[in-house]
């Protein structure tokens, strides 16, 4: 396989945010890559960066082997942002025709729209459209020109269960027939539906670059919530992969395999009461896998 899109140790700062932190990362063809990461990870800012959107502060980014700033290695480039702003005025099959014009052997309006069930919107307005819809069309933009990398930021927010469903089949058609995709995500079952590797990213820097089921076994935790004098004593049994202390006094432990805990607690004697479990967030799986639990809940992404 080839290497469409490279970082090479790459940085990205805001002013003093450091939004995208020493990443290193190949993306190679014929595959569907996830980035995972909660809200502030820095996944949209690697995606605008492989667009030439932005600059690394540091580092390098490469595209199809030349720079993401030129336009011709974007001409075999697909995107979808988090937020796509459409004209108001112009009907769908205008915005599909007007977006195929800008590539060298577009896909027809009529298979774009039949792909991504657009087919009876063709003569509605963008403004018209609901924000599923619109969600829809501007995934199906993103594969007009048939790229051979495709950046889909996000490209279900918005949509409901059976529209997400929809959607992902017309993303493996895409890839079937020859697209590479990159998409991103904080839902662990989107990940798990549409990619076969996946990267990891928390705080800006790639803590897990895996397969699709090494991944779910790392972020698959649970919390054990309970009221304990000796917490560190509990934070030493085995299974536990870190904890937090909240302002009522209760502790709450992260923990792979929750039954063995309690059991190893159990049979420990360490005092305890109030005991509850529940699975951990993703969002709290990947704080607590890069040792900030106790840290507040990070930026939201720099993508304006």
């Amino acid at each position: 396989m080839s290497v469409l899109a490279r970082l090479d140790h790459v940085t990205r700062r805001f002013g003093d945010v450091l939004a995208v932190d020493d990443v290193s990362l190949d993306i190679h063809s014929g595959s569907i890559l996830g980035l995972l990461g909660p809200n502030g990870a820095g996944k949209s800012t690697v995606l605008t960066m492989l667009q030439g959107l932005r600059r690394p502060s540091s580092g390098t980014v490469s595209l199809f082997g030349g720079s993401p700033g030129d336009y011709r290695m974007r001409q075999k480039l697909g995107g979808t942002p988090q937020e796509t702003a459409l004209p108001p005025t112009l009907r769908v099959g205008e915005v599909i025709d007007f977006v195929g014009r800008h590539f060298e052997t577009p896909l027809s309006t009529a298979a774009v729209a039949e792909e991504f069930g657009l087919a009876e919107l063709l003569k509605r307005q963008t403004g018209a459209l609901s924000g599923g819809q619109k969600r829809r069309l501007s995934v199906a933009l993103a594969f007009v020109g048939q790229p051979r990398l495709v950046l889909l930021d996000e490209p279900t927010t918005g949509l409901d269960v059976d529209a997400r469903r929809t959607l992902w089949d017309a993303v493996r058609r895409q890839h079937e027939r020859g697209a590479t995709v990159v998409v991103t995500s904080h839902y662990l079952e989107e990940i798990e539906a549409l990619a076969e590797r996946v990267v990891v990213m928390g705080h800006g820097r790639v803590i897990a670059d895996d397969t699709v089921t090494a991944v779910i076994n790392q972020v698959s935790l649970r919390q054990v919530r309970l009221v304990t004098d000796q917490p560190d004593r509990v934070n030493g049994l085995p299974g536990v992969v870190g904890h937090e202390q909240a302002d009522d006094g209760a502790t709450t432990f992260y923990a792979s395999d929750s039954d063995r805990l309690i059991g190893e607690l159990v049979r420990s004697g360490i005092p305890f009461s109030g005991l509850t479990v529940r699975g951990a967030t993703l969002e709290e799986a990947f704080l607590t896998l890069t040792g900030a639990t106790d840290a507040p809940t990070a930026q939201k992404e720099m993508n304006r």
